[in-house]
């Protein structure tokens, strides 16, 4: 690790006093290492969660119930659970914000800085598929990112948008029951982790994110609904950007009143450092609705009625994949919360919040990597095939035909690798490619094989 800037290591002596000896003292420490379970496929109570324990001895996080440590030797990132997406390589402390948020089955949830998608993939577990997720990321590679780590953890009712807090905040006016904003900021809780983050530091840089975060937090403010919750988070230990960004909010939004303040410390043990400040909104109006600036929109957000619904090309496509589900995965049901979205030939399934998030016309004119799960496309002749996403959203059990592997084994490494496996006398068509009962993607059976159909772009080389 690069040296510590010299006005760095003068404010934090200052801040910490007695306590800063310690602090720097933890930079000489391996910095921490921590995955999270994704509750979508391992429930409590689930039996391979022992067996992910032992294998990777994993020590539990007293602040996320689905938080563990490991050593860094363990590497459970490299392992095909990873790949199935049965946890999330997560830092630690971190995981602090949305145990925070404390979202519930049912509600919308806005996740307004989203990548690489930690937080986001949290939050959703704590939903358990019920309600709705909306998560942004305003940089077009991070989205992507952020995108691939939605299906990879199976998650049916996220969407993926890719806008400014400004355009979003215009569009879903008291919208959401919870907001997490884990802004942007100068990283000192990185330096451990990222020598490049030591190299970028300085006073102005911590400045300029301070600036930053007090014009974004309005906008947060203006979508969430009155009585719910907002958590404001950073991975950074300065004061300016954390204790005085909040009081500054709070002076401009009145409306809103500090439940809340959690420091994480890597002098205490509590991973890298962050800090997280859980917000109510009490009622009044957001200091964005105050300037004029939070105006509606224009469409009309009505669900269209049945007569036209069953004349849409999103119906049509909808039957297409009902009839392939009906052979294919006679054990799955879609979100009862949702409806079918055409892009092109993509069929998506956007799930939607009545009288607030309710159709296509919501997402209108904004950039959306990932408008909810991607159910496939539609070939010539109405051909439905499945899309690598909803292999990932569905329990294996679901499917027709399921070519189960071990972990260990050699056909779970040829089935990452792109390689056939041999199916049974007989079977024929599509199936699920798992690992221990868990997906790993799609297979189609045929003359005793099953062909790969895992997306050339995903497997390992």
């Amino acid at each position: 690790m690069p040296p510590l800037p010299p006005s760095f290591v003068e404010r934090i002596s200052i801040q910490l006093g007695e306590e800063a000896d310690a602090f720097f003292r933890s930079y000489e420490a391996p910095r921490s290492y921590g995955l999270r379970l994704n509750r979508l496929k391992l429930p409590p109570g689930h039996p391979s969660i022992r067996s992910l324990e032992e294998r990777f001895g994993l020590t539990p996080v007293p602040w996320c119930g689905d938080g563990y440590f490991y050593e860094e030797s363990q590497r459970p990132g490299r392992h095909v659970y990873h790949t199935a997406g049965l946890y999330y390589i997560q830092e630690p402390s971190a995981m602090i914000a949305a145990e925070l948020l404390d979202p519930q089955p049912g509600d919308a949830v806005l996740d307004l800085a989203a990548a690489p998608g930690g937080k986001t993939t949290q939050i959703a577990a704590k939903l358990g598929g019920e309600g709705l997720l909306v998560a942004n990321e305003i940089h077009p590679g991070r989205a992507k990112i952020l995108a691939e780590n939605v299906e990879r953890l199976g998650i049916p009712n996220a969407v993926v948008t890719q806008s400014t807090p400004q355009e979003l905040s215009k569009r879903f006016p008291e919208t959401f029951d919870r907001v997490l904003l884990d802004a942007p900021c100068s990283g000192e809780g990185m330096f451990r982790k990222d020598p490049e983050a030591v190299r970028e530091w300085s006073p102005e840089a911590v400045e300029a994110c301070a600036l930053r975060q007090r014009e974004i937090l309005p906008h947060a403010a203006a979508m969430l609904r009155e009585g719910g919750t907002l958590v404001y988070s950073t991975c950074t230990f300065n004061t300016r950007e954390n204790e005085e960004t909040v009081a500054c909010f709070l002076d401009r939004c009145p409306e809103f009143r500090l439940l809340r303040e959690e420091r994480m410390w890597p002098q205490l043990g509590q991973g890298e450092g962050h800090y997280a400040a859980l917000l109510r909104k009490e009622g009044g109006p957001s200091a964005v609705e105050r300037s004029g600036r939070h105006a509606s929109i224009g469409p009309d957000r009505t669900a269209s009625s049945r007569k036209d619904r069953t004349k849409s090309p999103e119906i049509a496509a909808l039957q297409a994949y009902e009839t392939f589900a009906e052979e294919w995965l006679p054990g799955f049901q879609l979100p009862v919360l949702g409806r079918p979205l055409l892009f092109g030939d993509a069929l998506y399934w956007l799930p939607v919040m009545p009288g607030r998030f309710e159709g296509p016309e919501t997402l209108r004119g904004l950039k959306v990597p990932r408008p909810g799960l991607h159910l496939g496309d539609l070939r010539a002749g109405g051909r439905f095939e499945p899309d690598h996403a909803l292999a990932m959203a569905v329990p294996a059990s679901a499917a027709r035909n399921v070519a189960d592997c071990a972990a260990d084994s050699p056909e779970a490494a040829a089935y990452l690798r792109g390689e056939t496996l041999p199916a049974p006398i007989g079977v024929k068509g599509w199936g699920i490619a798992a690992v221990d009962g868990f997906p790993l993607g799609w297979v189609k059976a045929s003359d005793g094989q099953y062909k790969n159909r895992r997306p050339k772009g995903l497997r390992l080389v």
